[in-house]
């Protein structure tokens, strides 16, 4: 199992990324407003099953990368918290402009529950960043030195399903509120740049502790 500090940063590190209003967070928010409730859930659903696939698929490519070229996990780890850095920073500087975009859902084409979860599966796993996201943000939070191929292993998956998990309440709240939700984050522009700046700062401060150890 991961240590308690690498679970509790990888919440902590996907809350702070799901809060922020992003493609996955808008593509549960049109089916919910433009479709359904359900349709909402239902969306939900699949980029959760998405994300999950990716995790695991993701943590057993690194644990094979891992187990032949131990080296690696030194690389990554700077190469990890560096992206987790450039994200934040990212978050920081598209704050004020992210908060002044209004938010407009269209009407999408009715689709049965069934298609709507395998949609959201499709969406997860055919992206390209999803896939960049994983690859680099769990190898930092690895406990590698000395530790067995199989406790390796184990981390990886731990946390990878950990992300997706953590993107589940906000999703179920978009999903539920729909067009209530639409309104109120078209309405808190400034709360929105202030989640947008904590959730950059969090994940900067996670990176930089991740060497300093400060906490």
């Amino acid at each position: 199992m991961p240590p308690l500090d690498s679970i509790v940063a990888v919440a902590l590190a996907g809350l702070a990324l799901s809060a922020v209003p992003g493609p996955s967070m808008l593509y549960v928010l049109s089916r919910s407003v433009g479709q359904s409730r359900s349709a909402g859930l239902a969306s939900a659903l699949g980029l959760c099953l998405g994300g999950t696939l990716l995790a695991i698929a993701t943590a057993m490519g690194l644990a094979t990368i891992f187990a032949n070229s131990g080296w690696l996990v030194v690389g990554l780890r700077y190469v990890g918290s560096g992206y987790l850095i450039w994200l934040g920073i990212g978050m920081i500087r598209s704050a004020r402009s992210n908060a002044e975009k209004t938010l407009e859902v269209g009407q999408v084409v009715q689709r049965p529950l069934r298609v709507i979860v395998w949609q959201g599966v499709l969406v997860e796993l055919l992206n390209p960043k999803t896939v960049l996201f994983f690859a680099l943000f769990l190898p930092p939070f690895i406990t590698a030195g000395g530790a067995a191929p199989a406790s390796v292993h184990t981390q990886l998956l731990v946390l990878g399903v950990l992300v997706p998990l953590t993107a589940i309440p906000s999703d179920l709240i978009v999903a539920y509120m729909g067009g209530s939700m639409t309104k109120v984050i078209n309405r808190e522009k400034a709360a929105r740049e202030r989640l947008a700046w904590f959730g950059g700062l969090i994940l900067i401060a996670i990176a930089l502790n991740l060497h300093l150890e400060l906490l």
